[in-house]
């Protein structure tokens, strides 16, 4: 079965190296690899692996924390692939098809982010809508969305931020960015973690803007 591992390392000469030995020794296929985020002196990276049958979903973990000073961040399973050229594809695919643009830019976002939904919603006076979203996304109305308009990218923090109930449901993290103007949101519902990194907030802001400018907004 395949799963992806959300793994923290020392960004050192050798440290990656050393978490694929271990994996390969313990019978893991890595199958692909995103560098997610490099700060300071840690470096936060996803690994694609294929687990061995019969095998439980723990000993990824024990393995990798078998390194030092190396932490897992999260383990799910994953049906995807890690490619570094998503975002380009993407786009390619919204400016091929502006007419369905947005539709195609809610779709597309799961896949590049690793989530489970995305939703692009507006706020007319104290009403939220939602004006495309992927599958999977939740089934109810946006009601009132208070944080909007948006100034930058968030991480939607349900006891800071108001969101429908179904938004929150199986520990999803949640990130909002503006798209096509600070009264329209890009929301990113990511069930189970991991949460959302400051990377990744800004690489919706970068996205977002680029699908704008392609749909004209």
């Amino acid at each position: 079965m395949s799963y992806l591992i959300r793994v923290q390392v020392p960004d050192r000469p050798g440290m990656l190296g050393a978490v694929a030995t271990a994996l390969g020794r313990a019978g893991v296929d890595i199958v692909g690899l995103d560098v997610v985020e490099r700060s300071g002196n840690i470096a936060i990276d996803d690994l694609a692996v294929e687990l061995p049958g019969g095998r439980p979903p723990d000993v990824l973990i024990s393995v990798v924390e078998s390194i030092p000073d190396v932490w897992v961040e999260s383990v799910r399973p994953y049906s995807g692939k890690l490619d570094t050229h998503r975002e380009l594809e993407l786009i390619e695919e919204v400016s091929g098809d502006p007419e369905h643009g947005l539709q195609i830019f809610a779709e597309g976002i799961p896949r590049i982010f690793r989530a489970g939904w995305a939703l692009v919603v507006t706020q007319e006076g104290n009403q939220g809508y939602r004006l495309a979203e992927s599958q999977a996304s939740p089934e109810t109305r946006a009601g009132s969305l208070p944080w909007l308009p948006l100034a930058k990218a968030i991480v939607l923090d349900p006891h800071v931020h108001w969101v429908p109930e179904p938004w929150c449901e199986l520990d999803t993290e949640l990130a909002a960015a503006p798209f096509m103007g600070p009264d329209k949101a890009l929301v990113v519902g990511r069930p189970g973690g991991p949460a959302f990194r400051r990377s990744e907030l800004a690489r919706l802001t970068h996205l977002g803007g680029i699908v704008a400018t392609v749909l004209g907004g």
